[in-house]
């Protein structure tokens, strides 16, 4: 097991903790730990997985608390797994629906904290209130009581906030962060694969961004792209990030200075369905992967108002409308279903072709229309982990030796790769 592989390892011990319960959207970021030191978890909660591998789990069947909501891809996700963990407890949010983006902290904190208050003992944790970092993770520790460790969410933008304080009151809550964790993980892992960025380097060879011109980006996550551009267009560049997620906004903003951009990047809290700027503010915008997530007619319209005339504007959004490939030689029947892709958009969001006309009729002139392939081939990388959940969680037992089987083999050759489409589009907001 590599070095990054043991970080939640290293963190335990660093802490002195023995043995403490864990709570993760993001099932991923816990399997290094189930796998090599499942003794020291003690609880482990799956708050609203959205991709869920349930093998690495079944050894902890017993003392794992899947948090789901009624409807939607969790639903979905978690419904599946418990066949695979014949002892876990599964719990639904009624009426609730919970995407990847949910915010299920904020939404439902008191049925929340209800599941924590039902936890099994442990011996209380001796950490005295601090801030620190090992690891490459960062940690805040409040409270006292029973260690219990919050992992980050995706994208959910209030995170363990609404619940930390009350929690506090009955654990030694350790709430972790930084860029090996969570929903910053698998967006900087993202940005280092040389397909994503190609592509993205496509969007602003089309936009036309050039030095001296001031660029918004909306919904800028980990800060990844806004760092590559910053990079590429050198001390003159003017870039504007927002995000509607504060804690992504904290995030961005260290490792952005980290990385000596801090005076370059302006980051900023900002909802696309309304954003916190004058009409014609920018000379170019561009959207990465959000307007699956929001109300995408409002976006793309607030896209349009803070551009100047003769300004472009660059979506990128992921397509659940056209097949995501394997390079496997899978049997039919395992084909059939890993080849759909993640059916992730939310009500009156975009993961579709509609995206081009959307563009025309938000305004936008000379639409550029180009789909592009992304193409994954870090499979220890978390983005590739969050991807490959989601297919192995649809294999029946004997379809998943099958496909760890032809996997391992792909790897032996170094041929393990897997490729998804996205759309992308560029459009002129016009002089007159």
């Amino acid at each position: 097991m590599s070095g990054s592989r043991n970080r939640l390892l290293a963190l335990w011990t660093h802490l002195g903790l023995q043995r403490a319960h864990v709570a993760t959207q993001m099932a991923g970021d816990v399997i290094p730990l189930a796998e090599a030191a499942p003794e020291r978890i003690g609880n482990l909660i799956l708050c609203t997985p959205s991709r869920l591998d349930p093998a690495p789990f079944a050894p902890l069947s017993e003392r794992i608390i899947l948090v789901t909501g009624e409807s939607g891809l969790c639903a979905e996700v978690t419904a599946r797994a418990m066949p695979r963990l014949p002892h876990a407890s599964r719990i639904v949010l009624d009426g609730y629906d919970a995407p990847g983006w949910a915010d299920v902290i904020a939404d439902r904190t008191d049925d929340i904290l209800r599941i924590f208050d039902a936890l099994a003992d442990l011996p209380p944790a001796t950490l005295p209130a601090q801030s620190g970092s090992h690891a490459g993770i960062t940690y805040r520790i409040e409270g006292s009581g029973p260690p219990l460790v919050l992992l980050p969410f995706f994208l959910a933008p209030s995170q363990w906030d609404p619940a930390r304080e009350a929690l506090a009151q009955r654990f030694t809550v350790i709430t972790l962060g930084g860029r090996h964790l969570g929903g910053v993980a698998a967006l900087e892992d993202r940005a280092t694969a040389v397909s994503y960025r190609g592509m993205v380097r496509t969007l602003w060879d089309t936009i036309g961004v050039t030095t001296g011109a001031s660029i918004l980006d909306v919904g800028c996550g980990s800060g990844a792209l806004d760092r590559m551009l910053a990079a590429r267009l050198g001390p003159g560049a003017s870039i504007t990030a927002t995000d509607v997620n504060r804690f992504l906004l904290r995030e961005a903003e260290t490792i952005a200075a980290e990385e000596g951009l801090a005076g370059r990047i302006t980051f900023r809290f900002a909802n696309a369905e309304s954003l916190p700027f004058a009409d014609a503010t920018f000379d170019h915008a561009f959207s990465v992967t959000v307007l699956e997530e929001c109300d995408a007619d409002r976006a793309l319209a607030e896209l349009f108002r803070v551009l100047r005339p003769g300004g472009r504007a660059g979506v990128i959004v992921r397509s659940i409308d056209m097949p995501q490939w394997w390079n496997l030689d899978l049997p039919p029947a395992i084909a059939a279903k890993v080849t759909v892709p993640p059916q992730s958009v939310g009500s009156a969001g975009v993961a579709d072709a509609s995206l081009y006309p959307r563009m025309q009729r938000a305004g936008f002139a000379g639409v550029r229309c180009f789909p592009s392939l992304v193409t994954l081939d870090q499979p220890d990388g978390p983005i590739w982990r969050y991807r490959e959940d989601h297919a192995t969680s649809l294999l029946s037992e004997s379809e998943l030796v099958q496909w760890q089987g032809l996997t391992a083999q792909a790897r032996a050759a170094g041929m393990l790769f897997q490729s998804h489409p996205m759309h992308c589009s560029v459009g002129t907001k016009p002089v007159s």
